[in-house]
C-alpha cells in the first residue's frame, strides 16, 4: 500500500483536503491514496471547519498560525504537498499587485516547504489572474522558484475549467503539478469529462433537494428594494444588462461588475463563487427574489451536505467562496497518483508545456503593451 503524507499551507475550510482523502487508485500490486500528516492557516473559522470535517480525532493536526511565524522544520515529515497561495494580489477583481503586494509574496512558504520536506510531488492552486500579473514575469518567477526547489520539479501547468470537469460552477483556476525529476515521470492533465454535459445549477441545487435541516442553510436577509429589483432581472442576467426602472437602478459610474446582483441561469453552470464582496455580490437565485444560502453555494463547490461550516454566516461565506472544489480537486489528485502508480488515462496536453512557451508569453505581452503604449 502506498500512502503518501499530505501537508497543506493556506489549507481553507478543506476543498483540496476533502477530495485529496477521497482519492485512490488501485493497481494489480498496490493500492495508492493519502493522509493527512498537517495542515495550516492563519483563519480560525477555516480551521476550525477542517477540524471537523477531516481530522475530528487528531485536532492538532490543524495549525492556526499565520505562516509567516510558522516554524515549517517543526511540521511532521511529508512526502506529498498542496497549497493554494492567495490569489488576492492576482484577482481580476483585486488591486493586482503581484508579487509587490501583501499576499503574492506568499508563495515562497510552500518553496521552503518543498526545500526543506522536498515531497514526491505538490500542488499548487491559483486564480488565472497569476498568468498576466506584472506582464507575466510574476508568473515565469513562480515557475522558476518552483521548478528549482529541493532537488527540482517536473512541472506541468494548466488552466483548468473546472465546470468541464463535472462542477456545476464557471470557475477557472491555474494548478501548477510538480513531480519530483529524479522520479523520471511527468504529470499529463486530465482529460475534460463533462464537455457538452455540464452540471447545471439547478441540478447541483434540486437534485436532491437540501434537507430543511442541513446545516449552513440559513437565508439571508433581503432589503424590499433588492427583493423589487430583482424581480426586474431575470436568470442569466445582471444589474446593468436587465430592464431596471430607473429608481431601483445602482448609482454606479466606475466599474461595473457582471455579477452585481446577477441571477444564476438553472441551465447552466453558475458564474464563479466568490468569498467576499459587498450587496449584490451574494449569487442570486434564478427563480426566488433572494440570495443563495451557505449551503447552495457549497453544494455549486461540490462539498457534501454534511459538511459543516463553523463560524458567522459572513465568515461561512468566505470559506465556501475561496475553496478548491472538492470534486475537481479528487479528479486532478487521482491523476497524480495514477501518473506515479504507472496507470494511463486520457489526458489533453497543457497550456504551457515547458520555460521557452513561457518566456515568449512574456516576451509576446511585452511587445504588445509596446505597440499599445507607442504605436
Amino acid at each position: 500500500m502506498r500512502i503518501f503524507k499530505l501537508g497543506e499551507l493556506f489549507c481553507g475550510p478543506g476543498g483540496l483536503a476533502l477530495g485529496a482523502s477521497r482519492a485512490r487508485v488501485v493497481t494489480d500490486h498496490e493500492v495508492y491514496g493519502i493522509e493527512h500528516a498537517w495542515a495550516n492557516d492563519y483563519d480560525e473559522d477555516a480551521c476550525a471547519t477542517f477540524r471537523y470535517n477531516l481530522c475530528a480525532t487528531e485536532p492538532e493536526k490543524v495549525i492556526c498560525q499565520d505562516v509567516h511565524t510558522l516554524n515549517i522544520k517543526n511540521l511532521a515529515p511529508i512526502d506529498a504537498f498542496a497549497f493554494g497561495f492567495p490569489c488576492n494580489d492576482f484577482s481580476v477583481v483585486g488591486e493586482k499587485k503581484g508579487i509587490n503586494g501583501k499576499f503574492g509574496p506568499l508563495y515562497t512558504y510552500g518553496v521552503k516547504v518543498l526545500d526543506h520536506f522536498q515531497p514526491d510531488w505538490f500542488i499548487a492552486e491559483n486564480v488565472s489572474g497569476l498568468q498576466s500579473a506584472d506582464e507575466g514575469r510574476t508568473f515565469q518567477k513562480i515557475l522558476d522558484d518552483l521548478r528549482s526547489a529541493g532537488t527540482g520539479y517536473k512541472l506541468t501547468t494548466h488552466l483548468y475549467k473546472f465546470e468541464d470537469y463535472g462542477v456545476p460552477q464557471t470557475r477557472h483556476r491555474i494548478l501548477i503539478i510538480g513531480i519530483k525529476t529524479s522520479l523520471g515521470v511527468e504529470f499529463r492533465v486530465p482529460a475534460p469529462t463533462h464537455i457538452g454535459k455540464y452540471v447545471t445549477a439547478r441540478q447541483a441545487i434540486e437534485h436532491p433537494p437540501i434537507p430543511k435541516n442541513a446545516p449552513n442553510n440559513d437565508l439571508t436577509k433581503q432589503s424590499k428594494t433588492v427583493i423589487e429589483r430583482l424581480t426586474h432581472i431575470a436568470p442569466g442576467e445582471n444589474a446593468w444588462n436587465a430592464q431596471i426602472p430607473k429608481r431601483l437602478r445602482l448609482n454606479v459610474k466606475t466599474a461595473k461588475m457582471s455579477q452585481i446582483y446577477r441571477r444564476l441561469d438553472p441551465n447552466k453552470p453558475a458564474y464563479t463563487i466568490t468569498g467576499s464582496g459587498g450587496g449584490g455580490t451574494h449569487t442570486y437565485h434564478w427563480k426566488e427574489p433572494r440570495a443563495l444560502t451557505n449551503r447552495e453555494r457549497a453544494r455549486l463547490q461540490t462539498f457534501p451536505d454534511d459538511f459543516v461550516f463553523q463560524g458567522s454566516k459572513e465568515g461561512v461565506r468566505k470559506q465556501v467562496g475561496m475553496a478548491v472544489p472538492p470534486s475537481g480537486a479528487q479528479i486532478i489528485i487521482e491523476a497524480i497518483l495514477k501518473t506515479l502508480a504507472g496507470v494511463p488515462y486520457p489526458f489533453v496536453a497543457p497550456k504551457w508545456k515547458d520555460e521557452t512557451q513561457i518566456e515568449r508569453q512574456v516576451q509576446l505581452a511585452l511587445l504588445d503593451k509596446k505597440s499599445n503604449r507607442y504605436g
